[in-house]
């Protein structure tokens, strides 16, 4: 069988100086080229799987591994796993044209990136909006090509066109360069159809995972014509975790 992208095997985790354990014996397999919706209630371990799996804390080799290699030990992942977090704390007096100039990237995607994220070269850092922050944090990580995206909650700040015409370049991006996608989000309009896999967790444990055809109750509301099935089956499951099925 193919190797996955994301292998994490009986990870359990704690953060350096707290007893709590974020992540409880948690086994994850995410195949090459997916689209994963990661979901759970806040404080259920989504950030700090993703950001074990972008290499920002030490855990053991074998525990977490992406790409065929050891999450936090091999460097040469830094050029390979994209990790967008929540947080972009850049309010620099500084034009968006001049962050630029110091990043090399290949043109075209520069322009098609900054035309579906409607960045204006001109913005000043110290005088954008929050919305129009993210997009410039978006814009610089995606420049570059990655084999592997974590994106943690990047699309709360963007409005409806932005986030859709992001989602359309992404989901361009899983299929033509068989980029795999984790993504962490509570806002699931536009998802259904989008995703490929869905991964839950509550309170530190891995509840479910599989592709969306095989989920029973998503094909039975779809069928029922329910409106927005993805989400309503993502509330379902949040509000009664124990009857997710494993």
């Amino acid at each position: 069988m193919a190797t996955p992208a994301v292998d994490v095997r009986a990870l359990t985790w704690r953060y350096p100086g707290d007893g709590r354990i974020a992540l409880d014996a948690l086994t994850l397999a995410v195949p090459a080229g997916a689209r994963c919706l990661l979901v759970g209630r806040n404080g259920a371990g989504k950030s700090t799987l993703l950001r074990l799996l972008a290499g920002k804390h030490m855990v053991d080799a074998d525990a977490v591994r992406v790409l065929g290699r050891a999450a936090f030990h091999d460097t040469s992942l830094s050029s390979r796993v994209t990790y967008l977090g929540s947080v972009f704390p850049f309010d620099v007096d500084v034009r968006v044209v001049e962050i630029l100039s110091h990043r090399s990237s290949d043109p075209a995607r520069r322009a098609e990136l900054m035309r579906i994220l409607e960045v204006d070269p001109e913005w000043h850092m110290h005088r954008v909006s929050d919305g129009q922050r993210r997009r410039v944090q978006i814009l610089l990580a995606l420049l570059a090509p990655a084999e592997l995206l974590l994106l943690d909650e990047v699309t709360t700040d963007l409005d409806l066109i932005a986030r859709a015409d992001l989602l359309a370049f992404l989901a361009s991006e899983s299929t033509t360069r068989h980029t795999t996608i984790v993504y962490a989000t509570h806002i699931m309009d536009a998802l259904d159809g989008w995703i490929t896999h869905v991964a839950m967790l509550d309170q530190g444990h891995l509840i479910h995972m599989s592709e969306v055809g095989d989920i029973a109750a998503l094909a039975e509301l779809r069928a029922a014509g329910t409106a927005s099935p993805l989400l309503r089956l993502i509330e379902r499951w949040l509000r009664h975790p124990s009857a997710v099925p494993g």
